[in-house]
């Protein structure tokens, strides 16, 4: 069988918690199956995934987020006493650049897209340039989660609340085709293949260990504040009900060449201990959706 050309994809990546973990799963099968990522523009976890990736770290941040377990995920939240949000992120950001690196968006393989949104002008900023984890850390600015970054005298929160699946700055790239990821699909029945379970990762316990020691410092600070989290998990849901909302008009206005949807019960937004489960969800859905395209 003579095999064609690799085809080019613009990937766009929405915004949606833990359920944005299927966007690992979703490049990989892009990856074996001869498909080329050239650009990528993320919203949320989806800046945070495409950024990791197109740093070409996606291997090591999916064996770190495989092994993370709930306790970590407490423990990662640096709690922020402002008004402004509930949690600073700088753990989570530090934890990642440790993992990753620091890295320029200008000095990238991959042409690549952070969508933000500007508070105060009430509008959507596209980061195209500077510090990576600076750029992912604006776009993923939950409002009253976490606090706002300021970039460059702006404060920024997440894009999702203006664009949760950003294929707007894909336009022009002069590739193949266009994917967009939508975390945001219609609820389902969540899949659990019978008798599967997450695959044994040989460095898994390692990776583990190397989290623990990075915040076992901060634990006995996390565990004494008794505050009650029931208020941000009903305004994260408000927050994706209106996200969901804006992602139909986002993509009836722009539509790509294919978009795969995640159902959005999927997991939780703080569910990452679920990770081997998106990863997994996200592959087989670029199965069903991409497999037609292949043949």
């Amino acid at each position: 069988m003579v095999k064609t050309h690799m085809k080019t994809v613009s990937l766009v990546l929405g915004s949606g918690g833990a359920r944005g973990l299927a966007h690992i799963g979703v490049i990989h099968w892009l990856e074996k199956h001869d498909y080329s990522i050239r650009s990528i523009a993320g919203t949320s976890i989806g800046a945070l995934i495409g950024g990791i990736y197109a740093a070409g770290k996606l291997d090591e941040y999916e064996q770190w987020v495989r092994a993370v377990k709930k306790i970590d995920i407490v423990t990662l939240l640096d709690l922020s006493w402002g008004k402004s949000g509930l949690v600073k992120g700088d753990k989570i950001i530090n934890t990642l650049v440790g993992l990753v690196g620091e890295q320029l968006i200008e000095d990238l393989p991959i042409q690549y897209t952070a969508v933000a949104t500007d508070l105060k002008n009430q509008k959507e900023i596209w980061l195209k340039s500077g510090k990576l984890f600076d750029a992912i850390r604006a776009s993923m600015s939950i409002p009253l989660f976490f606090t706002p970054f300021k970039n460059r005298g702006v404060d920024l929160i997440d894009g999702g609340i203006l664009n949760p699946v950003p294929v707007a700055p894909t336009i022009g790239d002069g590739t193949d085709m266009t994917i967009a990821v939508n975390l945001g699909g219609s609820t389902d029945s969540v899949e659990q293949p019978p008798g599967e379970s997450p695959a044994p990762l040989s460095h898994s316990s390692l990776l583990h260990e190397r989290i623990s020691r990075f915040i076992n410092h901060q634990r006995s600070v996390t565990n004494s504040t008794g505050r009650d989290w029931g208020g941000y998990d009903i305004a994260i849901q408000a927050f994706e009900a209106m996200q969901n909302t804006i992602a139909r008009q986002k993509l009836a206005a722009y539509p790509p060449d294919i978009v795969i949807e995640i159902a959005r019960n999927a997991c939780r937004s703080l569910e990452y201990d679920r990770a081997s489960e998106m990863i997994d969800l996200g592959y087989r859905k670029a199965e069903e959706y991409l497999s037609e395209a292949v043949r």
